[in-house]
């Protein structure tokens, strides 16, 4: 004997009744709109600096302060290779050892800060050693020190040394980065287990070897995100080259610009020299800039390991 279907029963509607809505609950979209606006004003918020100096390298000395597009559009005269041209001819082309200097402080602190981070971090994750609790506690407090104090007592000790106004009084300086120890010990702590380090040394593995075969590979993201830290510090570096540095030859072009935009100010001084400071700024950024476009996928990698933990 055929049974008939049974009858369709709506979801919503419960012995009690239709189901109803939790109190204060909101529709997903109403989220997600509220959350796409305020990205985007923050978005517009981080951007809007880098959008004026792109604009201002295009101008000239006049456009900058009287120009028909406003502060935030293009002149009528689009100055940006003219402005790049008298850029690097300018005081026999000083611009260019400055750029040249901050990539080497950049570059020679910031790698080196990365080894002795990593090294550091290493020791302190995955050693037992007498006063490894008190270290890291001072390790802690240096961090929320900040690094303008240190300056001048740093200006008094190498001045004792006699190696003020050379490149080592900035270089010196950087190679030293609580913070990234700091990072590197926390990333290493969970992203290495100790068994697989034990099972190396079980195997025959030395220290050396099993660092530079095992525990390095695993800490290429963190790594790499140590490094890009401590070279965007580096050449953004401006209050110890200030502080260390006389000789106009040494200076990073963060310095060195800051000095053009001093003689600008001045009653004497040769206007055309604020559109090079803009333009000598927008210079200055493109580096970091490819920076971080190449550097990003390892961020990438490091988020995608962070989340199958």
């Amino acid at each position: 004997m055929a049974t008939s279907p049974a009858p369709l029963v709506d979801d919503s509607i419960t012995a009690s009744g239709p189901r109803k809505k939790r109190a204060g609950s909101r529709p997903k979209g109403q989220k997600s709109v509220g959350l796409h606006i305020l990205l985007a004003i923050a978005s517009l918020y981080f951007l809007l600096p880098v959008w004026w100096l792109i604009v201002a390298g295009t101008k000239t000395t006049q456009g900058l302060f009287s120009g028909t597009g406003g502060p935030l559009w293009f002149d009528k005269d689009f100055a940006l290779f003219d402005n790049i041209s008298q850029l690097m001819t300018y005081n026999n082309g000083i611009y260019v050892q400055w750029l040249g200097n901050s990539f080497l402080y950049a570059i020679a602190g910031g790698v080196g800060a990365t080894v002795l981070a990593v090294l550091a971090g290493y020791a302190f994750a995955k050693y037992r050693f007498r006063g490894r609790t008190v270290s890291f506690m001072v390790l802690l407090a240096s961090v929320m020190v900040p690094a303008t104090a240190l300056v001048i007592p740093t200006y008094v000790l190498f001045n004792n040394l006699g190696l003020t106004n050379t490149i080592w009084a900035v270089i010196l300086p950087s190679l030293l980065s609580p913070f990234g120890v700091y990072l590197m010990r926390v990333y290493i702590q969970d992203a290495i287990p100790d068994e697989l380090l034990d099972a190396a040394r079980v195997d025959g593995s030395g220290e050396i070897r099993t660092f530079a075969t095992i525990a390095l590979p695993l800490m290429r993201p963190a790594v790499v995100t140590v490094l890009l830290l401590s070279v965007v510090g580096g050449w953004n570096n401006y209050f110890l080259p200030l502080a260390m540095i006389s000789d106009q030859t040494l200076l990073p072009v963060t310095v060195g610009l800051n000095t053009w935009q001093v003689q600008s100010n001045s009653a004497t001084a040769n206007q055309i020299v604020w559109n090079l400071v803009t333009s000598g700024s927008l210079i200055s950024i493109i580096p970091l800039i490819i920076a971080f476009l190449l550097l990003q996928k390892y961020w990438q990698g490091g988020l995608s390991l962070g989340s199958l933990k």
